[in-house]
């Protein structure tokens, strides 16, 4: 007896299936929107602040 094929996997903004062209979203909107949202900085990775004051060697 065969497995039934696994469900796609989502797309990481709307959970629709993603398409392989714009993976892991599953169309150029989802993915302009999150891109927007990076760079509205909705979106941040964890970590300390960094000092933007300070100069570079």
């Amino acid at each position: 007896m065969s497995r039934p094929d696994p469900a796609p996997p989502a797309c990481v903004r709307c959970g629709k299936p993603q398409v392989a062209a714009v993976a892991p979203f599953c169309s150029a909107g989802c993915k302009d929107r999150d891109l927007l949202d990076w760079l509205d900085e909705r979106h941040a990775i964890p970590g300390e602040a960094l000092d933007n004051d300070r100069e570079h060697d």
